[in-house]
């Protein structure tokens, strides 16, 4: 209940604060190519229940009809604008609406397409379990995802081999650690993660240690290894196919 008062105060505060952004940024969008300043698209929320998600459109006009849905650094969908956008994350910025309607919280595990929940493992159904963010553990750890998909073959089998096992497990964490608190910080912790990923990663680590999460999971905060494939939560495999 005090999450949900928090999510509708600060999403309200945020949307007229943050309303010359909202109007300036649809503008532009729209300017590039005389199209739809906004990407709609249908995600997974809450215990599995559909919704429309609102982010302001980074690629050209139709790219999600390519049937890929992870996205590279380079990947030649995004608009020259759109890698300004996503950097900075103003493409996030019309998920405030999705959070003052309750189908979103400004903390939470990112919201998936089916395509990717229908493969989930039943312990990977967890992250069903609340409400999807804007940001939380996954979402600092592995903001340079693009990058790490850079030049990729198959971004989607890749993504579910090297990226979908940890940020599984970030997210599972979260949900079983969740508290205003830990919200608040993680707040704090993207605003630092703007300016400075290295602070951020150190300071994502210092959160989970003193949650008393795993070794490999403080670990794999600080992002110093190299990542390799791994099965998800709950699978002994790692995925072969995508």
């Amino acid at each position: 209940m005090i999450k949900r008062l928090f999510d509708i105060v600060f999403s309200l505060i945020l949307v007229v604060l943050l309303s010359p952004l909202l109007i300036l940024f649809s503008f532009l969008i729209w300017k590039q190519d005389k199209e739809q300043p906004f990407y709609i698209a249908e995600r997974v929320g809450k215990n599995e229940k559909l919704f429309k998600m609102m982010k302001f459109r980074s690629m050209v006009v139709n790219a999600d009809k390519s049937g890929i849905d992870s996205t590279t650094s380079n990947d030649p969908r995004i608009t020259s604008l759109g890698h300004f956008i996503r950097k900075y994350k103003i493409d996030e910025l019309p998920n405030f609406f999705n959070i003052f309607l309750g189908q979103m919280s400004f903390v939470g595990p990112r919201p998936n397409v089916k395509r990717e929940t229908d493969i989930y493992t039943n312990v990977e159904k967890l992250l069903l379990s609340v409400r999807p963010g804007i940001t939380d553990l996954a979402s600092i750890v592995f903001s340079d995802e693009g990058e790490i998909l850079s030049n990729s073959q198959d971004p989607d089998l890749d993504y579910n081999q090297l990226i979908r096992p940890w940020k599984s497990r970030l997210g599972i964490f979260y949900v079983e650690n969740n508290s205003l608190l830990v919200d608040i910080k993680l707040i704090l912790i993207t605003i630092i993660a703007l300016i400075s990923r290295r602070r951020a990663l150190l300071a994502v680590s210092r959160l989970l240690a003193k949650l008393d999460a795993s070794a490999n999971l403080v670990s794999i905060a600080l992002r110093e290894q190299t990542i390799v494939p791994t099965p998800p939560p709950g699978a002994i495999d790692i995925v072969k196919t995508r």
